[in-house]
């Protein structure tokens, strides 16, 4: 696996009480969130602009203009990792799993079709087109359950990866994702679904909760409530997913530094992330309903802000000339994925919504 600019700087800071790390982590996570907060301004006054996806455009252009100063590579290693995480536990506090239940059973059965079927299409067609098992994986992780924060999420769990695979995912779930955003509602429209299947589909089938909202949005009709509510049950997958993946990387590199099996030592992954307990922690706070709701909006922002500082920083490792060389196989395969996830959506909204 190749290393982020920063990681060596990254590893002289592991010391909260180094008097030195604000001094080097100081101006790359400045930056990030300073861009961070400026998304979420942008997203006040334009809510169909997610801020997730304006800081990962931002750091891709950004990054590909002008030579980012050596400085901010150590922080924007921990904005890429530790706030990357730290707003995927308060991503949690989004989740109700009461909101979830009332969905019934035949929707949720929908919604776990969507996951499983998106990650499989992904996975063999990924092999049949010869792509590495990590960006596979990180495809079909953000293209089943909730976009760039599902690519970056399990991205921590998976140990096999090189970083040109995590741009492209990160790029093909940005721009497919967006596509969707005008796509679906014309279909909604032209296969007279009605504004609550819509909302049903949308929910079951666009990547981001962002591009979600925007589509429900255009759908109208009161749409929106059904989408976001199924969206949700999407993003709590997360958590089962990545322990999946952990416990597949935990299992491969037991298999190789077993005894005889010429392969050096190494310590195991954990099989459940710290993130994904505080992410499913964080989901039983809200189901139980003990944070009152303007604790819960505020939340909500520092969550956006966490998440669109930690896009900002993995979009300044997306090099268009690194993009250039990986060819076309990973977009058939984005495609597939696409048209695997808004199928088996349509089809399940039709039978239960």
């Amino acid at each position: 696996m190749t290393s982020r600019p920063g990681d060596r700087a990254l590893l002289s800071v592991d010391d909260p009480a180094d008097p030195g790390a604000f001094r080097r982590l100081g101006p790359g996570l400045a930056l990030a969130l300073t861009v961070a907060l400026a998304a979420l301004g942008l997203n006040t006054l334009v809510p169909t602009l997610s801020a997730l996806l304006v800081a990962i455009l931002v750091g891709v252009v950004l990054t590909n203009l002008v030579r980012m100063p050596e400085a901010t590579a150590p922080g924007l290693a921990v904005a890429a990792k530790t706030l990357l995480r730290a707003g995927i536990v308060l991503l949690g506090l989004q989740v109700s799993l009461l909101d979830i239940a009332g969905l019934g059973a035949g929707m949720i059965g929908v919604v776990l079709a969507v996951v499983v079927g998106g990650l499989l299409v992904a996975e063999f067609g990924g092999r049949m087109l010869g792509i590495r098992p990590a960006q596979r994986s990180l495809i079909g992780a953000g293209f089943s359950i909730c976009g760039a924060a599902a690519v970056a999420g399990v991205e921590g769990v998976i140990d096999d990866k090189q970083d040109e695979d995590v741009v492209t995912a990160l790029a093909l779930v940005v721009l497919f994702g967006t596509l969707m955003i005008p796509l679906l509602p014309l279909l909604v429209a032209l296969l007279g679904l009605g504004a609550h299947v819509g909302g049903l589909w949308a929910g079951a089938s666009i990547h981001e909760v962002a591009q979600v909202v925007a589509a429900a949005g255009i759908i109208g009709g009161g749409a929106l409530e059904g989408a976001v509510v199924v969206k949700l049950a999407r993003v709590l997958m997360l958590a089962p997913v990545a322990v999946w993946f952990g416990w597949q990387m935990r299992r491969r590199a037991g298999c190789a530094a077993a005894p005889g099996g010429g392969a050096r030592e190494q310590r195991l992954p954990p099989i459940v992330p710290l993130f994904v307990v505080g992410f499913l922690l964080a989901v039983l706070v809200r189901t139980v309903g003990v944070l009152p709701s303007p604790t819960l909006d505020a939340l909500k922002v520092v969550q956006t802000v966490l998440l669109a500082a930690a896009m900002f920083a993995l979009g300044c490792g997306v090099r268009i000339a690194t993009l250039k060389t990986v060819g076309g196989r990973p977009v058939v395969r984005a495609t597939l994925t696409t048209l695997a996830v808004g199928l088996i959506g349509w089809g399940g909204v039709t039978l239960v919504g």
